[in-house]
């Protein structure tokens, strides 16, 4: 279950990328489908997710993981919501990264 979750994380942050360059290049169509393809991956991150929270121990801390990790699709999609509208994305982008690092930190540090 574990190489699900990251595999559905590693395939999502490359799409991720993919769709901020598109929809920056004003790709309109290209940029939609690989954002829809990218929420369904969003999905698939949750129910993994979700499986690997049932697994482990409460007093583990993996809730604070998980709240992190949701924290990343939404400023995931507030990058791409920002740009599409052509607006700034920058603080976006710095708490993106800044939780994507603390999730993967604790991703690593706990067990499992």
């Amino acid at each position: 279950m574990t190489h699900l979750h990251i595999t559905t994380w590693v395939i999502a942050i490359i799409l991720f990328f993919v769709a901020v360059v598109l929809t920056k290049n004003k790709n309109e169509k290209p940029a939609k489908i690989v954002s829809m393809i990218l929420r369904l991956f969003y999905l698939f991150i949750i129910g993994s997710g979700i499986q690997l929270y049932l697994l482990v121990d409460p007093s583990s801390g993996y809730h604070i993981k998980a709240i992190l990790g949701i924290l990343v699709i939404v400023f995931m999609e507030m990058v791409l919501a920002g740009s599409k509208r052509g607006k700034s994305t920058t603080i976006y982008w710095v708490l993106w990264f800044l939780i994507l690092v603390a999730t993967i930190y604790m991703g690593f540090k706990l067990p499992l």
